[in-house]
């Protein structure tokens, strides 16, 4: 829903560049796209791809590279289905925009209007939230936080809503921008409230159908069902492998959409067109215009041909200069999928793309490379850049990951038996967990809200305990236990930062 954002903060720290050379690019999509992206799937290790460029009103390319699944000869084509993630938040925003256009909200009401039983622990906070606060990321929380109790949980909508009133936000209402995928969910529950249609459905009636957007789901537990849809895959000690497909429907209205090329192109189309599909007006333009308003500043980019860029933040769309244009754009992730979506408006261009692993910034790459051929920018070979990059960070993790692995192998005794650790744990917020003991002195622990994931913990000597999730989403990591007087009060419980930065302390009980 939002993961990308950690292999682009990731890759804009890169600062080598490489050399650009200075050729007319104007032949590049038509002549050489093909053979870059084929040979950016080998070197990144992405099964499949699907690439969309749309400019004055008409495609350019629409076009599935590689596979669906691994293993399989299973091609990728235009209509084949990938989770967005959290590019769903422009629809999400788009449709309350609609809403406001046609007189049934404003985006400055508050959210209290429509959902009376929304609070945030700051109480004057959720007194005064409006619509607006919630699509623009400025309620005061940290980005990310809350997300490992949210994301792919059996929360209920309601629950997460109610959840969400319980963090205690790092920052003061309305001073910091921090992306929070529970509000735009929030967001999302207010369009029942007026149309008297979930979310989901409102979607399909007011954007989807309109727009000849056929095969686009809204809703996650949908994508098993699909004939012609792609598998998520992600990278597990160095190897490629597919995963189970996130259920993310509790927070549907951030990140649960799945799309193809196709569908996308004629969702691109509409927007650059000011709402227009031939002469019908399906999207108001006032509610276009109203996501693309700067409503937060994000900070600002360093990128690879020197540029310092400035990130702004609209209604599910970050806004940001480059080479004297300005960019509408959004990425997208969630477990085995990242995806990209970039509008420039004053160029009438478009370009969608949507990979099948969380594992590359190809997308990220392919994006700039799209840009520079069509503003007339010299080649830099962008995909290499991030790649080199990309494998520095990741020979850096694997060398911490051996270390603890060879620590686990001397098999170092725990402080104290292996049944002073197993029980019962509370977290106010996330709920309970429960640590039993499993062979020689490892444990597992089972989680209340994610019911098909269970954490290895393997002993590191002291009370430190390295872990492994049976959901490669969720990462690795060292738990520590707090000990008093010769008793276990609790732990530290840290997931991956692709799901959440903060950690969370559970008590025993």
């Amino acid at each position: 829903m939002k993961k990308i954002l950690l292999l682009f903060i990731a890759c804009i720290s890169f600062t080598t560049i490489t050399q650009a050379q200075h050729t007319d690019r104007s032949k590049f999509i038509k002549d050489s796209l093909d053979l870059y992206i084929s040979r950016a799937l080998t070197n990144w290790r992405v099964p499949g791809i699907a690439v969309c460029i749309v400019k004055d009103n008409k495609i350019v390319l629409v076009k599935g590279y590689g596979i669906k699944e691994l293993g399989l000869l299973n091609n990728v084509d235009v209509n084949t289905l990938f989770m967005i993630g959290s590019n769903t938040k422009a629809f999400t925003a788009t449709a309350i925009a609609m809403l406001q256009t046609n007189n049934k909200l404003s985006l400055d009401d508050k959210v209290t209007k429509y959902i009376p039983e929304f609070k945030l622990e700051n109480k004057l906070a959720g007194q005064e939230a409006t619509i607006r606060d919630l699509l623009c990321h400025r309620l005061g929380f940290q980005t990310f936080q809350g997300d490992f109790t949210f994301y792919n949980t059996n929360l209920t909508r309601t629950q997460v809503i109610e959840k969400l009133g319980q963090i205690k936000a790092v920052y003061p209402f309305r001073t910091k921008w921090g992306y929070t995928n529970a509000a735009f969910l929030t967001a999302g529950e207010i369009i029942p409230r007026v149309t008297g249609k979930p979310w989901e459905i409102y979607l399909k009636e007011a954007i989807f159908a309109p727009l000849g957007m056929t095969n686009t789901l809204a809703l996650t537990k949908d994508m098993p069902k699909s004939l012609n849809r792609t598998v998520p895959h992600t990278l597990t000690d160095g190897r490629l492998t597919p995963i189970p497909y996130a259920q993310l429907d509790n927070l549907a209205p951030a990140g649960a959409i799945s799309s193809s090329a196709s569908d996308m192109s004629k969702w691109v189309l509409a927007l650059l067109n000011n709402g227009k599909v031939g002469n019908r007006q399906v999207i108001p333009q006032a509610a276009i215009q109203a996501t693309r308003e700067p409503q937060d500043i994000v900070g600002s980019q360093y990128h690879l041909n020197g540029e310092n860029n400035f990130q702004l933040y609209g209604l599910g769309w970050f806004i940001q200069d480059y080479s004297n244009h300005r960019l509408i754009m959004h990425d997208g992730g969630v477990s085995g999928y990242l995806s990209s979506v970039t509008l420039s408006p004053q160029d009438n261009l478009g370009i969608v793309i949507l990979t099948n692993t969380d594992q590359n910034a190809l997308s990220e790459a392919l994006r700039w490379e799209i840009l520079d051929a069509f503003f007339g920018k010299g080649y830099r070979d962008y995909s290499d850049a991030y790649l080199k990059n990309y494998k520095t960070k990741v020979v850096a993790e694997q060398l911490t990951d051996h270390k603890l692995r060879d620590s686990v192998v001397l098999n170092l005794h725990p402080s104290l038996p292996a049944t002073a650790y197993t029980g019962k744990y509370v977290n106010s917020l996330y709920g309970n967990m429960t640590v039993t003991q499993g062979e020689n002195n490892d444990l597992e622990i089972r989680f209340e809200h994610h019911p098909t994931m269970f954490a290895k913990l393997q002993p590191l000597g002291g009370n430190r305990f390295y872990v492994t999730f049976s959901d490669p989403t969720f990462g690795k990591a060292i738990f520590p236990f707090l000990v008093q007087n010769g008793k276990v009060t609790g732990v530290k419980v840290k997931v991956a930062d692709f799901v959440e930065y903060g950690a969370y302390e559970f008590k025993k009980e």
